[in-house]
């Protein structure tokens, strides 16, 4: 029986490279987004009988609703072996405190937090199909350490990662929880045709990272893939950053 994994957001960036990689590995993959163009490009990518794209904007009951049933027509009898909650809004930054409106705030939450409690509730039907399922949410370092004026960003991540040891508390041991914690990701290349870039990151970039670089969304895909397998691993939060929240750096 061939596995399937559900990846929101995944017409760019981290997921894009992971319904990518799962395709490689000889997975089923079904990617959900917002971004029709972006959704065209990923589906010429792959066989039609191996990949589904589905429109659909995660932190809408409603749309939520009729992507998964779609998902579920189309894996037939089949389990749903990973979901992957990796939609959000990209951009951290909301600006000033007092002047975050309370629609903005929401956007952020909604658009991650909210998503994936909605996805994850519609998906676990498909995932109980299956021996061995879990869910992987993207959360982000941010959880753990802030810039400035990124609150609704790092609310929504922060409860991200509680949402993730609620649930494998809860789920368990028929579903495994986990969150990825990415840290700087450069998502340029992966995005679709018309916004794509290849940056050029400086030497003073690279080096805030022991790793010597900046990451790149394939690393995150081969962690959502490790995770995928762990399966003595849930409740847990995976920083992958090339080490750069354990590195002090003094403004001398």
């Amino acid at each position: 029986m061939d596995k399937a994994i559900a990846i929101t957001g995944g017409g760019a960036g981290i997921g894009r490279a992971t319904a990518l990689h799962f395709h490689g590995l000889g997975w089923r993959v079904a990617v959900l987004d917002t971004d029709a163009d972006a959704l065209a490009e990923l589906a010429d990518l792959l066989p039609k009988d191996r990949c589904l794209t589905v429109r659909c904007d995660v932190g809408k009951e409603t749309q939520v609703k009729r992507a998964f049933e779609r998902m579920g027509k189309w894996l037939g009898d089949d389990p749903l072996s990973v979901l992957v909650n990796n939609a959000g809004i990209a951009d951290p930054y909301c600006g000033p405190l007092e002047d975050l409106a309370l629609a903005d705030w929401q956007r952020w939450i909604d658009a991650s937090l909210t998503a994936a409690f909605l996805c994850s509730r519609a998906a676990l039907p498909l995932l109980r199909r299956a021996e061995a399922a879990s869910v992987v949410n993207v959360s982000s370092t941010r959880a753990l350490m802030s810039e400035p004026e990124t609150f609704a960003y790092a609310a929504a991540k922060g409860g991200l990662d509680a949402l993730t040891h609620a649930m494998a508390v809860t789920l368990g041991p028929a579903v495994r929880v986990n969150a990825v914690l990415p840290g700087w990701i450069e998502t340029g290349p992966w995005q679709k045709e018309a916004a794509r870039t290849d940056p050029d990151h400086s030497k003073t970039a690279r080096e805030q990272h022991p790793a010597g670089r900046v990451g790149r969304p394939e690393d995150i895909a081969k962690a959502i893939e490790w995770l995928a397998g762990a399966g003595f691993v849930t409740g847990q939060r995976i920083v992958v950053d090339g080490g750069m929240t354990v590195k002090m750096i003094y403004d001398a």
